[in-house]
């Protein structure tokens, strides 16, 4: 049997390790009881057709561990909206699920964020509890990764976009607790929007109360330290983050074990399958990204959601490789010609008095997040009778700077500029490099009268 939502061949028992659960405590998690609090009991489709409250209940839209979402119609304002039913049968189960149910409202209700599911209200009609929710007109991403991994760019976006609303999410001292694709909803723009804060809690005060010796997730998607009792914390949050990152590339789940006490022991002691060996045109920018988010300590892990932002953005800049960068800026340029050399790219561009120079591009050797995107061009050898002259010249230079460089053991006056890697686009390198080589071009025929380049 292989599970409806990854794929991978499951006993029929364990296909319930990608649903959310509570786990009660048990000096072994791997042999703990896990309950998701289904029941025949409850018969909400019955509701389509229905008003319930203020609103017609139009058709079902899923179902998850702690209620029924149905899409609906505001009668007063006339608006489409999603209601979530708390399923009936969980209050017979377990009192606490109506708290936890409120506190989803009461969580995602403080939060208005582009990449978060805005809650409207929280109401009860009838013996049944719901909230009014935003209509997210799409596709869950678990849906959309049914049809296999995402390009890289636009995993990388949708990683981004999560990790904006976590960060929303964090700067309230509010952590979701149960981040997985079922839970983020995509617009028909594709844009990324997180819900189900039915686990969530508050970091600080009291709105949310910490369940004790109780473990609450989707298996596959937390974090190591939960397994050994720590709580939950933002950190979690970005461990889950970095699972559905992988997923995204990859196509498949880190760690697809088959029983709970194998995933226990792979997500707390291994280390995930290489993402380059499966995907081996993954960059090395997004490896080390991912691999950071997915560290098995807290520690050493994007502190929040903020951060974990901060570095995608950061990658998404590299992800857009060089050579689209260099096709937008010069595709239209009839006087310019380039070429990807083993360590850099070299542009030749013609003047307008027939002249020619050379300028190159190469990246710093910064850490990819800080990394630069260097553009000089040589203008000529750093001789000693020429700096007063240079110096001068550098006085008067609008663009870049004049420098000495060390090539192939001899040192030379180069024009130079350098541009964050994560945020150039094609324009701005078209304009510097085409100002940089009529600025060398100028210094060179100035000092040296000649047309090297």
């Amino acid at each position: 049997m292989n599970c409806p939502q990854c794929l991978m061949p499951v006993p029929s028992a364990d296909i319930s390790l990608l649903q959310t659960m509570l786990w009660k405590s048990s000096p072994d998690w791997a042999h703990a009881t896990p309950t998701d609090g289904g029941s025949k009991k409850d018969q909400l489709d019955e509701l389509v057709g229905k008003t319930l409250d203020k609103y017609r209940v139009e058709s079902l839209l899923g179902r998850g561990g702690m209620g029924w979402v149905f899409l609906s119609r505001h009668l007063q304002l006339n608006r489409s909206c999603a209601i979530k039913v708390l399923s009936p049968s969980l209050l017979d189960t377990d009192p606490d699920y109506l708290d936890r149910f409120c506190t989803e409202g009461q969580a995602a209700a403080s939060m208005v964020h582009p990449n978060i599911v805005t809650v409207h209200a929280i109401g009860q009609h009838g013996g049944l509890n719901f909230l009014e929710m935003e209509f997210v007109p799409g596709r869950s991403l678990q849906n959309m990764l049914r049809t296999g991994r995402l390009m890289i760019w636009r995993a990388t976006t949708l990683a981004l976009g999560i990790a904006n609303g976590l960060g929303a999410a964090h700067r309230l001292g509010i952590i979701h607790r149960d981040l997985k694709p079922d839970n983020v909803l995509l617009t028909h723009h594709g844009i990324p929007k997180i819900s189900d804060f039915g686990l969530a809690k508050r970091v600080h005060g009291n709105v949310v109360h910490e369940m004790p010796g109780v473990l609450a997730g989707t298996p596959h998607f937390m974090a190591p330290e939960l397994f050994g009792g720590e709580s939950a914390s933002p950190a979690s949050d970005v461990y889950a983050l970095g699972v559905c990152f992988y997923y995204m590339l990859t196509g498949r789940l880190p760690f697809p074990r088959r029983k709970m006490s194998d995933l226990i022991s792979a997500v707390t002691t291994e280390r995930a399958p290489s993402l380059r060996e499966l995907r081996p045109e993954v960059p090395l920018e997004v490896c080390e990204c991912l691999g950071l988010m997915m560290e098995k300590s807290p520690r050493n892990r994007p502190r929040d959601g903020i951060e974990a932002a901060q570095l995608l953005q950061a990658v998404l800049g590299q992800v857009r490789d060089l050579d689209t960068l260099l096709h937008e800026a010069f595709d239209h340029e009839r006087d310019v010609r380039w070429k990807k050399t083993e360590d850099d790219y070299r542009i030749n561009v013609s003047l307008a008095d027939g002249r020619k120079q050379v300028v190159f591009l190469s990246h710093s050797e910064h850490r990819f997040h800080e990394r630069l995107l260097q553009i000089y061009s040589v203008c000529c050898p750093a001789e000693t009778h020429y700096f007063p002259a240079a110096l001068r010249l550098n006085s008067v230079i609008s663009h870049g700077a004049l420098a000495i460089r060390e090539i192939n053991g001899e040192e030379f006056f180069v024009i130079s500029n350098a541009y964050p890697r994560s945020t150039v686009d094609g324009e701005e390198i078209r304009k510097s490099v085409l100002e940089i080589a009529t600025h060398a071009d100028a210094v060179e025929s100035l000092l040296t009268g000649q047309d090297v380049n």
